[in-house]
């Protein structure tokens, strides 16, 4: 990985002053890999409307700041972290700021950390060998109530909820709406899904909101939820 410059430390933009300076999403990093926690917030840095003003090599010193005040809107978690777990740390961070979201940014895969980062309130799950654009579009996705990961991630995750499965309910869905909600479950976001069905963007967000309606949920994240617990495709 090329060397890139150290990042100047900047500070916790609030809401307003991060849209007047030409930022809406407050992003922090926890990563004890240093080269890799540059890089990232580097490109983090250079993505028009992402903001990583903080970034941590531990848990401990990204609850600390969080316990003083500052709030960011997403929070990309290591799970293999010194001291304080990522895993751990994702049950901290949710209880101290339940508006924040967090996605794991890890190099393992495996069903037990899948679930455990799940059950502990992580919000998406991403491989570190996810190209940047991913993760960049994770992070918007994730801000907008979704739940990013990658196809192998989801794979996992649509197993494992198979084993806790319930009885399959009739929700009336299309055969459109099930296709679109098999990608959703498979990490992709509106613009990936129009593309892969040849569709238009606004006519994917009208599907959308029909399989919320015909569900009984609210959210991008209870969908992929309920289609996994109840194998709706």
């Amino acid at each position: 990985m090329t060397e890139i410059n150290v990042i100047t430390p900047v500070k916790v933009f609030e809401p307003a002053a991060r849209e007047a300076a030409g930022h809406s999403i407050s992003v922090w990093l926890v990563e004890d890999n240093h080269v890799f926690r540059r890089t990232v917030a580097r490109v983090l840095n250079q993505s028009g409307d992402l903001n990583c003003p903080l970034d941590f090599s531990n848990s401990e010193d990204a609850i600390d700041a969080l316990a003083n005040g500052a709030v960011p809107d997403v929070v990309l978690l290591d799970v293999q972290l010194p001291g304080m777990n990522g895993i751990d740390a994702v049950r901290r961070i949710r209880s101290i700021s339940p508006a924040t979201r967090v996605i794991m940014l890890t190099v393992f895969d495996d069903d037990d950390k899948i679930f455990k980062a799940i059950c502990a309130g992580a919000s998406g799950y991403l491989l570190k060998t996810s190209p940047v654009e991913k993760i960049v579009d994770s992070i918007h996705e994730v801000h907008n109530g979704g739940a990013p990961m990658t196809p192998r991630v989801a794979h996992s995750v649509l197993e494992m909820f198979g084993r806790l499965s319930t009885p399959r309910q009739d929700y009336n869905l299309t055969s459109r709406e099930t296709k679109i909600l098999e990608l959703m479950t498979q990490g992709l976001i509106k613009k990936e899904i129009a593309e892969r069905l040849d569709l238009s963007y606004h006519t994917v967000d009208t599907h959308l909101r029909n399989i919320y309606t015909k569900l009984h949920v609210h959210t991008r994240t209870a969908a992929v939820a309920k289609a996994l617990k109840e194998r709706l495709f």
